[in-house]
């Protein structure tokens, strides 16, 4: 068994969830080095939680959530969900997740039943192919001896996602570009054929790369000194069947920045052009002086 295939099933074994009890799940948090849980794991956790109470026949097609407080990566999450209406077409859920008492994160999700309607999309953009393009852990490795070393060995370890930007901007040494970005995404193995499952990878994946857009007009990154750098919310809109065991490219633009938040807007694209999800999230971009 490869290694990639390790932390794939990790990561997959992460979303998936014990059921304690009727409407009450519970999660393992994953360590990725950042002193806190990723809020992307919370995201993907409240989703699976989530779709654990609605009837196979019907899929989440948006998301709406807010980060209360930092997650502990030394104990487990609770999820609590409530099954706020369950109508003909569509079913609304609301998820609470605990540690030690306290919500951590909350979410909103709605469910629809598979219809079909009228139908248009945005143009993908024209921009390079994932195909020899690095990936994120191997442009790590090229600046390894920067990294801190309580990050660098989950910088240089295996991805169960792989990350390909096009144009990378290295976090450490940020420079000053336009506010937008584009990024490629896939996961390092064939997965099943569960398309809960492969929803729940990309509401975690897609937390990555996103806020960090706001700051390229200003020269800074998360990593840097002074910056204060949090998820406050993240909404998703899912249209269209996708696979995260194949190439999907997520651009991204932040069209305001103020009051010490950033906005962020994104779509993904599968290497068709088909647009399959939007994303759109504002954080906390606190510099101090």
């Amino acid at each position: 068994m490869s290694q990639e295939k390790d932390v794939l099933e990790e990561l997959v074994e992460l979303l998936s969830l014990e059921k304690i009890e009727e409407n009450l799940f519970r999660g393992p948090s994953q360590d990725l080095g950042w002193g806190t849980v990723f809020g992307g794991q919370v995201l993907g956790q409240a989703l699976s939680a989530a779709a654990q109470t609605v009837g196979a026949d019907r899929h989440v097609h948006s998301l709406h959530g807010y980060f209360l407080r930092p997650g502990r990566v030394d104990m487990p999450v609770l999820y609590e969900v409530d099954r706020i209406r369950d109508g003909r077409s569509f079913a609304t859920r609301r998820v609470v997740a605990i540690q030690k008492g306290k919500a951590i994160f909350n979410l909103a999700a709605s469910f629809q039943v598979q219809e079909e309607g009228l139908e248009h999309q945005t143009e993908a953009p024209e921009v390079p192919g994932p195909d020899g393009l690095l990936s994120e852990r191997e442009l790590a490795h090229q600046v390894a001896d920067m990294i801190p070393e309580p990050m660098r060995q989950r910088a240089l370890a295996q991805r169960p996602i792989e990350i390909r930007p096009i144009e990378p901007n290295n976090p450490l040494r940020p420079r000053v570009r336009p506010p937008n970005k584009a990024v490629w995404y896939r996961a390092m193995r064939s997965l099943p054929d569960d398309p809960a499952l492969h929803r729940y990878l990309l509401a975690y994946a897609s937390d990555f790369h996103f806020l960090g857009t706001a700051m390229h007009p200003h020269g800074v990154s998360w990593l840097s000194p002074q910056m204060q750098v949090a998820s406050l919310d993240h909404a998703m809109w899912f249209h269209r069947p996708f696979r995260m065991d194949e190439w999907l490219l997520h651009v991204i633009e932040s069209p305001s920045a103020s009051g010490s938040r950033g906005l962020v807007r994104g779509h993904f694209y599968n290497q068709q052009g088909v647009l399959v999800a939007s994303t759109a999230q504002e954080g906390l971009m606190r510099k101090w002086s």
